[in-house]
């Protein structure tokens, strides 16, 4: 009986860090690649807004919302949208991240706002990922 609880205490410890693992490598890997396309959506996204915001120590709650809103936006695209979808599980696996990321936020905002602004960093990194890979595939024109 301990040897089972053992087992499955460290199978879901290990799950954990590959899912954040994956994520942060995902991430590092994929910002550097779509920054030109998410910049170009700028008027639709504010990614960029909101990681100014929390390099300059705004308030949370409002970065919070436009991060909400950002998300809705991009859930709405890729539900009613023939073109733009969610592909590969790279991607759901950011939209994973996002929640979770919304989770951990919404538990560390009053008690830890260092982590609190550490999980929206995140989350609109996800954002920004997953709006250039969409905004790719729907063919935004961008100037260099």
């Amino acid at each position: 009986m301990i040897a089972s609880v053992l087992i499955i205490v460290l199978c879901s410890a290990l799950l954990a860090y590959w899912f954040r693992y994956s994520c942060i490598l995902l991430l590092r890997n994929s910002v550097e690649e779509v920054s030109a396309i998410s910049s170009a959506m700028q008027g639709t996204f504010k990614c960029a807004a909101i990681q100014d915001g929390l390099e300059n120590g705004a308030p949370l709650d409002p970065l919070h919302q436009l991060l909400t809103r950002d998300y809705r936006v991009l859930t709405y695209l890729v539900r009613h949208s023939s073109r733009v979808k969610l592909e590969n599980f790279e991607e759901r696996l950011l939209v994973w991240d996002y929640k979770v990321m919304q989770f951990w936020y919404g538990v560390t905002k009053t008690a830890a706002p260092d982590k609190a602004r550490k999980a929206l960093r995140e989350m609109a990194t996800v954002l920004t990922v997953l709006s250039g890979r969409i905004g790719q595939r729907a063919g935004v024109v961008f100037e260099a």
